[in-house]
């Protein structure tokens, strides 16, 4: 846990009191140290590369697809939830330039004209006459306790937190494009088969039906693969309705009209399985942008604690003013109308129904909580990064299975039709091993999206080949 003084702000008053003429500010707030989370030497499940350290930062090449590619470009240029992450960087910046200002003089010019009708104090009649008054006025408030300076790092580490989202965002982004034309080949892939087994279907019902006519096949017979032919056609539906959402989620995500977007013939079989390298769980923090960012927001909430604490003491002004007064507009510039004036104040909150002490109470639960958010954040990180390897682990391994089941399952129903032709099965037997095989090739196909799944979150886990010492 990061360490922090707790005691009142007010004691310092008797050290920074004599060095009020002093240039150098005091420095009253708590120096921030980097919370203490502890990491695991190594993950709990080894990942496929031992040797790599980390994605790269075009990771998504490595599944070898120019449509995804192509994607992922147009996500980066016209996405509008990155675009308006970078919106929110640009706010923070300004937020920072705001807080900066007060840490040097500011700077008025102004100018009045005035037309003025008056009584002489000796007497007499009311006199009419003109004021003429052009000025600089230069103000500044001494940041003797810091809290300007505070205030204004508190802004910068919010200005560099939001970059830290921006590169979450982008990242989100381009795994959500990722995983959505994934989920396009995969229905796509998933009516291919269907429709293929449809096909079968419907040449074996035709053979029944022949089969019938002739005396050597049932009725029955003809019913049951009937049956089977409406059960299969009664899949596509939801699959094309499944494919046409997958397909509009994708358009959404690179900015695009779903009517622009149109599912081509790619499948998951054309894709490439990159092996993907965890490096270190101490490397993992440098790694994720959510993390620097969770850290910068408590870094910014850190130093508001220290503009807070500061508010208790006095606050100096200095203020100068120069400039001409005239009654006559010709003599306006002469030396002899010349004005200037000089003037400092202090200032000190006496009674303030515990404005100031709220405020310091409440930006030291802020600096608590977000304690807790980076504790969590880094718990998380590391949370994702092993649920990213067993999951590519075991989907890898389900995949295996499923072809291999897939492959018995073909076998069975080629030796069924066959020995049904021979008259040595039943048609039963034959009916079981069609919807068997049906079942798993349906199967076969969600297993490879389930490990295409999972290779994105093991790749959004390991923060998609961002690096913090490369972060603007």
């Amino acid at each position: 846990m990061a360490t922090r003084d707790r005691a009142s702000p007010r004691w310092r008053w008797g050290i920074c009191a004599p060095l009020i003429l002093g240039v150098t500010a005091c420095n009253l707030g708590p120096s921030y140290h980097r919370p203490d989370v502890p990491l695991p030497v190594a993950w709990l499940t080894p990942p496929a590369d031992a040797q790599a350290v980390g994605p790269e930062s075009d990771w998504w090449r490595g599944f070898g697809s120019v449509a995804l590619n192509d994607y992922i470009a147009q996500a980066q240029n016209a996405n509008d939830d990155i675009a308006a992450a970078v919106a929110r960087v640009q706010e923070a910046d300004a937020q920072a330039r705001i807080a900066g200002a007060a840490l040097l003089p500011s700077l008025t010019a102004g100018a009045s004209a005035t037309r003025q009708r008056t009584q002489p104090s000796t007497g007499g009649p009311l006199q009419t006459y003109d004021l003429f008054y052009p000025a600089l006025t230069a103000s500044y408030q001494l940041d003797f306790w810091g809290r300007n300076r505070d205030l204004h790092n508190a802004a910068l580490a919010t200005a560099k937190a939001s970059r830290f989202d921006r590169e979450t965002v982008a990242l989100t982004v381009v795994t959500s494009v990722a995983m959505s034309y994934f989920e396009v080949l995969e229905f796509h892939d998933r009516l291919q088969v269907a429709q293929q087994n449809l096909d079968n279907a419907q040449m074996i019902l035709k053979d029944f039906e022949f089969e019938a006519s002739v005396g050597t096949a049932t009725a029955l017979d003809v019913a049951q693969q009937a049956t089977t032919v409406a059960t299969v056609n009664a899949t596509i539906p939801p699959l094309q309705e499944q494919l046409r959402q997958s397909t509009d989620a994708l358009a959404i995500l690179i900015g695009q009209p779903p009517e622009k977007i149109v599912p081509g013939e790619d499948s998951l079989d054309a894709l490439t399985l990159p092996a993907v390298g965890a490096g270190l769980p101490s490397q993992l923090l440098a790694r994720r942008p959510d993390v620097a960012e969770a850290e910068e927001q408590l870094v910014s909430a850190n130093a508001n604690i220290a503009a807070a604490r500061a508010a208790f003491f006095p606050s100096f002004d200095l203020t100068a003013s120069g400039g001409y007064e005239s009654t006559a507009l010709g003599a306006l510039l002469s030396p002899a109308t010349r004005v200037w004036a000089l003037s400092a104040s202090v200032s000190q909150t006496i009674f303030d129904h515990g404005a100031l002490s709220g405020q310091y109470q409440y930006s030291r639960a802020r600096y608590d909580e977000l304690l807790s958010d980076y504790h969590k954040t880094v718990l998380t990180a590391l949370g994702n990064v092993e649920d990213g390897l067993v999951g590519v682990q075991q989907t890898a391994e389900q995949e295996l299975r499923q072809q291999d089941a897939t492959d018995k399952a073909r076998r069975a129903f080629e030796f069924a039709q066959l020995q049904f032709q021979a008259g040595t099965t039943n048609v039963l037997t034959m009916l079981n091993t069609e919807t068997a095989l049906f079942s798993a090739q349906d199967a076969l196909v969600q297993g490879k999206f389930a490990h295409m799944q999972a290779l994105l979150n093991l790749y959004q886990a390991l923060g998609g080949g961002w690096r913090q010492e490369q972060a603007p």
